[in-house]
């Protein structure tokens, strides 16, 4: 079962964006960037966001875009969580499948 998000030890990196700035940053500060559809499930949150939505992974973290109804995008950086990183994979290998991308990781 997954962890829950607000109890997490995380970190806000960008707050207040729009959709496009929080993707860009997230591409631009992450080891390796893997892609998913609207609704993909990180510790149980659903993402919301315009596809495909780059999730940020490295050695130490999980970066990805959270959106709040009326607050906006905020982009968090969660500790890494070896379980969430191979459903994440899984998650960009069948965005690609379905879209026939072919990303270099």
């Amino acid at each position: 079962m997954g962890k829950c998000i607000e109890k997490m030890k995380y970190e806000i990196v960008l707050k207040n964006a729009r959709f496009k700035e929080s993707s860009d940053f997230i591409l631009k500060n992450s080891e390796v960037v893997y892609y998913v559809e609207p609704g993909f499930k990180v510790f149980d949150r659903r993402l919301i966001g315009v596809p495909p939505i780059p999730i940020g992974v490295g050695n130490d973290y999980i970066m990805l875009t959270y959106v709040k109804p009326c607050y906006g995008a905020f982009v968090l950086k969660l500790p890494r969580d070896d379980e969430e990183v191979e459903k994440i994979k899984v998650g960009d290998k069948k965005y690609n499948e379905k879209h026939r991308k072919t990303r270099y990781k």
